[in-house]
């Protein structure tokens, strides 16, 4: 019968090296990633003009995009949304302003925001998605509120037959 050798806290297998190095590694970049995101805008010696101009390329430019909240969106694109749907598999908000009316939906998981988009198809359109979030509006509309929250704008085709031309 084979007898296991006990390794105690100093006797490390290569193995179990890598993963405390990784996870290490990863809570480092995590601390980064976060100090970089909260750091103040007035730190360093910008020019006056500068600090504008990166608060309006800020999000497309460096890859943020908003998290999976209505209010935290919603606020993001300054309105205040009203809560029209709040079940497990999703939220959606209404946002109503001046310029634009639009639609905020977000999910729990990933995938509940695919097998949504899945089920729009049949309408087709276009939405603003990111990371279990949508946003449905005008195509113009899309355009203002992507550099406000980030994602990427998907055409969705509509599913059947083309209407007739009589």
């Amino acid at each position: 019968m084979l007898q296991q050798s006990f390794r105690g806290p100093a006797e490390r297998t290569p193995a179990t090296e890598r993963l405390a190095r990784g996870a290490a590694l990863t809570g480092g970049l995590a601390l980064l990633a976060l100090s970089a995101a909260c750091g103040s805008a007035g730190e360093g010696a910008a020019p006056q003009g500068a600090k504008e101009r990166a608060s309006v390329t800020a999000a497309p430019a460096v890859g943020v995009v908003a998290p999976a909240k209505v209010e935290v969106i919603a606020n993001l694109t300054g309105c205040k949304a009203e809560i029209r749907i709040d079940a497990d598999e999703l939220r959606e908000g209404l946002c109503r302003t001046k310029e634009a009316k639009y639609v905020i939906t977000t999910f729990p998981e990933e995938k509940y925001k695919e097998t949504w988009l899945d089920a729009a198809a049949v309408y087709g359109g276009q939405y603003l998605v990111g990371p279990r979030w949508a946003i449905g509006a005008k195509p113009e509309v899309l355009e203002e509120l992507r550099p406000k929250v980030g994602g990427t704008v998907r055409q969705l085709r509509a599913v059947g037959p083309p209407p007739s031309a009589s």
